[in-house]
């Protein structure tokens, strides 16, 4: 079993040498990224704004990464109906770490604009706001603007990770698993409505100075259940998880903290389902593919080995208190991901 150490006081991230002040997991990111005492150069560091926004029809994903000697803005459009996914990515380079907010919490604003197409990330009290516009997007054009819903009163998935092997690296991490999403998009001569009681966005705000070579496993699911607000963020695979796991179980706003989960799948075979076991018996889940997807990228620096499903979860969990919660069929996804970056 591992020690779940929760972070309840606020402080800075790091100590005046780069190292971490505290280890563990929040239900808030109530510590301050003092980003001044970071021990690595630019270079090293990685940072992300990620949202995804799906119902059962479709959904669509907008993501902003600034990995120091480039950022990328690349989005997702996924049809659930007919099982078909289209996406796009474009970078600038040399961007050095500056383009992405300092915090999750305070309201801000992201751009990012080429010739070709611009997005847009907002945040506005509780409101976070996706602007997006590509004409050429799979010669159709694509365009929208969603607004998802950030309840301060529930709470988020937050981990402090550190690394054994070098002190000064760290992750950092902000997520919100449910998000009530009201929006249009308009693609080609279709015009897609989200609608807040059946679309729900997904925020994973991600800060860190991570190894060269790096593996994760990560899953998340929300929706409504029995008219209550359901969530889970299940994950692992990187730095040193003897503090704290990022295992949480979300009803009606109130997290339910999981120890040890552990991914089951032949291969990494995102066509086939996957089912999903933990140490502690409260989280037993199958995922059954609706759009699989893997990828493989190498260009010198950088290379990818990404296998990822988007589909239906399907199980049970047991909350805190031992009530059983039965889950059919809740839209979400998992990734096996391998990176040197």
């Amino acid at each position: 079993m591992t020690n779940q150490n929760e972070i309840t006081e606020s402080t800075d991230l790091f100590n005046d040498d780069g190292t971490l002040i505290q280890q563990g997991w929040a239900r808030k990111p109530i510590l301050t990224y003092n980003k001044e005492k970071i021990g690595k150069r630019w270079t090293r560091i990685k940072e992300w704004d990620h949202f995804s926004v799906l119902n059962k029809q479709f959904g669509f994903q907008l993501t902003i990464g600034d990995i120091g000697y480039l950022t990328q803005m690349s989005y997702v459009w996924l049809d659930f109906e007919n099982k078909k996914r289209a996406d796009k990515a474009t970078m600038k380079f040399f961007t050095k770490s500056k383009l992405l907010p300092l915090t999750s919490l305070e309201d801000s604003r992201i751009t990012f604009s080429t010739k070709k197409f611009n997005a847009t990330i907002s945040k506005e009290k509780n409101k976070r706001i996706l602007t997006f516009e590509d004409p050429s997007f799979q010669k159709k054009g694509i365009k929208g603007t969603i607004t998802l819903t950030d309840d301060p009163k529930m709470d988020n998935t937050v981990v402090v990770t550190g690394y054994k092997e070098d002190p000064r690296l760290f992750y950092y991490n902000h997520k919100n698993n449910y998000m009530p999403a009201e929006g249009t998009i308009e693609y080609g001569n279709k015009q897609y409505l989200f609608e807040p009681d059946s679309s729900f966005g997904l925020m994973d705000w991600g800060r860190g100075i991570w190894p060269y070579r790096t593996h994760w496993l990560w899953g998340s699911a929300c929706g409504i259940v029995n008219e209550v607000p359901v969530a889970f963020n299940i994950g692992y695979g990187f730095g040193d998880l003897s503090t704290h796991t990022e295992n949480i179980v979300f009803y009606d706003g109130k997290a339910h903290k999981l120890d040890e989960v552990t991914f089951h799948h032949q291969d990494r075979d995102p066509s086939q389902p996957w089912t999903f076991t933990s140490n502690d018996d409260r989280f037993n889940m199958e995922l059954k593919p609706l759009i699989p997807h893997k990828e493989k990228l190498n260009i010198g620096l950088i290379s990818l080995n990404s296998s990822l499903l988007h589909g239906l979860y399907s199980g049970e969990v047991i909350l805190d208190n031992g009530e059983k919660i039965h889950i059919d069929e809740m839209l979400g996804h998992a990734e096996d991901i391998y990176w040197r970056w």
